[in-house]
């Protein structure tokens, strides 16, 4: 623990202006940032009596060995960039809101040449038009299936629209009138462009156009006795209404708001929103978060609106934002606001009438949603320190394991040999760490060498880290000693000191898992020892009788089948076992797709790409000339050169067949593409056979 007047700076040295300031650790690590009006007055609070502080302010401070800040111009500059460096930096003591799902949107493909309309998640892309968040995908997809009545636009995926368009045939939706089928030219590009921004306008609530448009058309044919089209039309205005009642009204004149409430006790906060666009609420999500300093809810309610707005442009930010407290001060977030938005956005309190009716219900939501997570939360907190502690009773450690890693190798009959690293801290998987190898010590199936190598590479990257930072030292006055295994320099792509960011393979864990039995625990320990490593504990699990194997023991530790320990053992070998595993089917898969065009030094993706839709296949390829490839885009003469002699070089191949249809097919042709899912190889043998054969 650290004494903040250690590294508390001198006085007069803090400028009087607005600013970022970052806290470190000792490993130079950035826990926490914060802005600030006056850097000066800001940071003079860390460094008052530890007794006065927030407990969680408290442990932030001694946790730190360094401050650092700074200088921007205005209030703005000073939010934007802490907005950059919390997402840059992850720091761990800061506000962070988290979520155990992602919320799908409705999303419409404006980017491509036919807007597809299909449920996304994860980040958003540039030229998609986004519609939500909704609690379910269902939900996007009931609505959908209404509104594809009166805007039949595509909703299949790029392998069905190709195999439609290159057998002549639509899919289902097309015949049923679902679907314009643009695949078999039954409607230009235009058109259904046309239709596609039509569907997009009334999912941003412009309706009244369109059933006022269908109920003219409607009484129109209904007078001139074409009375079939009427009664399509009457159905089209039933479905176009019913996916309307989906969302009631609850704003009139069609506002556009976003509102956001705040639900706390001294340790944790929930927020929800709802999106409210055209009126109705069209989307609804929640995040919660501790509390990791003494915080206002206006403090709260700005970390809400970094999170909401900071990737976000355009239309996507409100020109309204309804909160339960302003933030303070407003003005710097306010015009933060509205340069995401482009123009105007009116970030206020609700006073009265049905903007605070429905700011009641969105704060009873939140409430209702910290009640929720607390009750899950302590069962979870409860069950994971149990774990932990059996863990550390029945391997004899000194105490309870925060940080877990372990290893597992993986194969297919000894080819494409591989390894991953899982890390769990305080019994949650932390993905961000998850590392892979591939074996390059030597070829061939031999597991315990494999980890033999894992560690050492591992482990000799920590030590080269302790070394570069100073931690590790063997000589006077800090001069490092010489790196284990002739390793002297750090790896190559490793972070600067002063970058602050999560470091790779920086941090040593307290035990380390390998899954199998007591020769891999052997291997793993001689790898450490080897290393003079000693602090960090090794068992291995082995899955037949899910025992845990000590170094140099015996015989196994056995826990009880209904442990907690055991539970969280198996869940970090499984994890391990299924992290390796994708990974090894992952350079399986590209095996398999390799072809001659591989070997050309200096020509990427996008090229090969370029080359085999300009001729087809590698077959045509391969017989054309040199000046027919140099029409390609992006292709030179000395490129086109090289790529002709690499061809002449490589045998052709065994004509493919694909084993779903029993066609022969092309060189450079994807076997997967017949069967709707392009790019993914078809291999031989069934999935099961396959399975047996994978370790």
């Amino acid at each position: 623990m650290a004494d903040p007047s250690s590294y508390r700076p001198k006085p007069g040295e803090i400028p009087d202006s607005p600013g970022v300031y970052r806290f470190r650790d000792e490993h130079r690590r950035v826990i926490y940032v914060g802005k600030a009006k006056s850097l000066r007055q800001r940071l003079a609070n860390y460094f008052q009596d530890l007794a006065g502080l927030h407990p969680r302010t408290r442990s932030m401070v001694t946790t730190a060995a360094s401050v650092e800040w700074t200088v921007v111009s205005t209030e703005v500059e000073a939010l934007q960039l802490e907005y950059s460096w919390i997402k840059e930096y992850d720091p761990r003591f800061n506000v962070k809101y988290r979520d155990d799902k992602s919320y799908p949107y409705l999303a419409v493909t404006m980017n491509e040449e036919f807007p597809r309309v299909q449920v996304m998640r994860g980040h958003k892309k540039k030229g998609v038009r986004y519609f939500g968040p909704y609690a379910h995908a269902w939900a996007i997809r009931d609505t959908v299936d209404l509104l594809l009545r009166v805007f039949p636009v595509r909703t299949c995926s790029a392998g069905v629209f190709r195999n439609a368009a290159r057998t002549g045939r639509p899919c289902l939706l097309g015949y049923i009138g679902k679907c314009s089928a643009p695949c078999v030219d039954r409607i230009p590009a235009e058109e259904h462009r046309e239709l596609a921004e039509e569907f997009c306008d009334f999912m941003a609530g412009r309706t009244g156009t369109y059933l006022r448009r269908l109920e003219k058309q409607m009484m129109q044919a209904a007078d001139e006795m074409e009375y079939e089209r009427a009664a399509r039309l009457r159905d089209d205005i039933e479905a176009l209404r019913k996916a309307m009642e989906k969302n009631a009204v609850v704003l009139a004149d069609a506002t556009d708001a976003d509102l956001i409430a705040v639900a706390e006790d001294e340790l944790e906060a929930a927020v929800q929103i709802f999106h409210v666009r055209g009126g109705r609420v069209r989307g609804q999500r929640g995040w919660v978060t501790d509390k990791v300093e003494e915080i206002t809810t206006g403090a709260l309610v700005e970390h809400a609106l970094q999170q909401l707005y900071g990737e976000e442009t355009g239309d996507a930010v409100p020109k309204e934002v309804l909160v339960p407290a302003l933030p303070d001060p407003v003005e710097p977030v306010q015009q933060w606001l509205t340069d995401r938005r482009g123009s105007g956005v009116s970030l206020r309190i609700p006073q009265r009438g049905d903007k605070k009716a429905l700011m009641e219900t969105v704060q009873r939501n939140a409430q209702q949603a910290l009640v929720l997570h607390k009750t899950k939360r302590a069962s979870d907190l409860t069950t994971r320190s149990r774990a932990l502690e059996e863990i550390a009773d029945a391997l004899d450690l000194d105490s309870a394991p925060l940080r877990i890693e372990c290893y597992d190798v993986s194969h297919l009959q000894g080819d494409d040999v591989v390894a991953s690293m899982v890390v769990f801290e305080d019994g949650l998987a932390r993905k961000s760490e998850y590392r892979r190898f591939q074996i390059k010590g030597f070829s061939g199936q031999d597991d315990v060498r494999s980890m033999h190598e894992v560690i050492t590479r591992r482990f000799r990257r920590y030590l080269a880290e302790k070394e570069r930072t100073g931690e590790w030292t063997d000589g006077e006055d800090g001069v490092p000693g010489d790196a284990p295994d002739g390793l002297t320099e750090p790896p190559a792509g490793t972070l600067t000191e002063d970058d602050g960011r999560p470091k790779r393979f920086a941090y040593p864990p307290q035990l380390v898992v390998v899954d199998g039995g007591a020769p891999q625990v052997a291997a793993a320990r001689r790898a450490l020892d080897e290393l003079g490593i000693d602090d960090i504990a090794v068992c291995g699990l082995a899955k037949r009788l899910e025992e845990v194997w000590l170094p140099g023991d015996d015989d196994p530790v056995v826990l009880p089948r209904t442990s907690e320990g055991l539970y969280l053992l198996q869940r970090v070998r499984d994890e391990a076992h299924r992290f390796a595993i994708t990974y090894q089917r992952a350079k399986r898969a590209k095996r398999f797709r390799a072809g001659p065009l591989d070997d050309v030094p200096g020509l990427g993706e996008t090229r090969k790409q370029a080359l085999i839709k300009h001729f087809g296949s590698v077959k045509r390829l391969r017989s054309a000339t040199i000046d027919q490839i140099c029409e390609v885009p992006g292709i030179g003469r000395k490129t086109a050169e090289v790529i002709v002699a690499a061809l002449a070089r490589a045998a052709p191949a065994a004509p493919a067949v694909n084993t779903a249809t029993g066609e022969i097919m092309e060189d450079g042709e994807e076997p997967g593409e017949t069967a709707g899912s392009p790019g993914e190889p078809v291999s031989a043998g069934t999935p099961d056979d396959r399975r047996g054969q994978e370790r």
